[in-house]
């Protein structure tokens, strides 16, 4: 069974059409790694029937962006450090992260996803990556090739035990770098699985989640299909997706 992946999307205007975009690396991975249908939701907000979406996927993929979250969403007061932004994105996203969790369909959030996903859940996020883009191991490549731009720049210490460990099995986790924002304070029902020598939050879970929840900083979705830690990880979000989708069918049917 394959199971139905719903992917997040960005607001572009292109000619001079809005559309409701993402790269195609998200789907590649959803279909090639993952081994699952993968299907786009577009920024409608309010207009957006989020309960009727999540009764028919069977996992939710938060995917990265140039924007970032409007910091009116955690207590801040924006500024040029925090652009840009995607508000229509904002007002999907947020409650859409919040239901999937509540519901226990199985989410992966990838970069401003995590972002999202802790602002979603009652933490904030810092713009001091956005100052200063060159801090080490954590500079925004703006330039050069998409390999050299998604390149694996840095190692991560994943924490012992936790479902990032068990992803993993013990691989030595080294990964790309491509935010210019970071995790603040840490929402209350978040657990911190995976940082940075220098502290920077890198991975996330869902504490007591009813079903796979992780957030991560990097991408990847990018080397999904070659890289081993990258590939791990697509694949135990589909596996979980997967397990989702039969327990779903196995249902009995509501009475009349």
């Amino acid at each position: 069974m394959k199971p139905l992946i719903a992917v997040t999307t960005d607001v572009k205007v292109i000619d001079p059409y809005r559309w409701h975009a993402t790269p195609s690396s998200y789907f590649d991975a959803v279909v090639d790694v993952a081994d699952g249908l993968a299907v786009l939701v577009p920024n409608l907000g309010e207009r957006l029937d989020i309960e009727a979406l999540l009764d028919r996927v069977d996992g939710v993929l938060v995917t990265g962006s140039r924007s970032n979250v409007h910091p009116s969403h955690y207590g801040a007061e924006p500024s040029e450090d925090h652009q840009p932004f995607d508000k229509e994105r904002d007002a999907t996203t947020l409650p859409l992260i919040r239901a999937t969790v509540e519901r226990g369909v199985p989410l992966l959030a990838i970069c401003r996803g995590i972002q999202e996903m802790n602002v979603a859940l009652g933490g904030s996020i810092t713009a001091a990556f956005q100052k200063a883009r060159e801090i080490e191991d954590h500079s925004y490549p703006w330039e050069g090739t998409m390999d050299e731009r998604f390149a694996l720049a840095h190692d991560v210490a994943v924490e012992p035990g936790s479902c990032l460990d068990r992803i993993f099995d013990g691989e030595l986790v080294r990964v790309n770098s491509l935010h210019t924002q970071a995790l603040d304070r840490v929402a209350d029902v978040l657990t911190v699985e995976a940082v940075h020598k220098d502290g920077t939050i890198e991975g996330v879970s869902v504490t007591g989640a009813p079903g796979f929840a992780v957030g991560v900083q990097w991408h990847p979705e990018y080397w999904a299909a070659t890289e081993t830690a990258s590939n791990k990880l697509l694949r135990a979000f589909g596996d979980a997706a997967r397990d989702y989708a039969a327990a779903k069918s196995a249902m009995p049917l509501a009475a009349e």
